[in-house]
């Protein structure tokens, strides 16, 4: 049974920092790019940002550049989210998810093309 399980999410101040947290088990995760997501009350789910199976190569949303980066330690089958500079509008559930892509190196954005999903962390922050 696979399971993906987010953490340290909370409460912080407008350009403050997070560093989320996603566990992953039931899955070889080395074989899959990680992907994280938001939603935000009444929006879709957003695409925050992703990285390939080997940590070698990421990408991320328009509205995140700059401020957030993904990492991972497949020797944990952990990947992070670490926030920087944060917004009132970064405010959201942010949910961890797994692509499994074959032999495929492409990463990718759409919500639709990943398999797993943790059950989210929440994140808010405060003007």
């Amino acid at each position: 049974q696979v399971q993906l399980v987010e953490s340290g999410g909370g409460l912080v101040q407008a350009g403050g920092s997070l560093r989320l947290s996603c566990a992953a088990s039931g899955l070889t995760f080395i074989t899959y790019v990680m992907g994280w997501f938001r939603q935000a009350p009444g929006k879709e789910r957003e695409f925050v940002g992703a990285i390939s199976r080997s940590g070698g190569d990421t990408t991320y949303g328009d509205s995140v550049k700059g401020r957030f980066t993904i990492s991972r330690v497949n020797a944990n089958n952990t990947v992070y989210l670490q926030m920087n500079n944060l917004k009132p509008e970064d405010t959201a559930v942010y949910y961890c998810a797994a692509d499994w892509t074959g032999y495929s190196t492409i990463i990718r954005v759409g919500r639709r093309d990943y398999d797993y999903w943790g059950q989210g962390t929440q994140v808010t922050v405060s003007s």
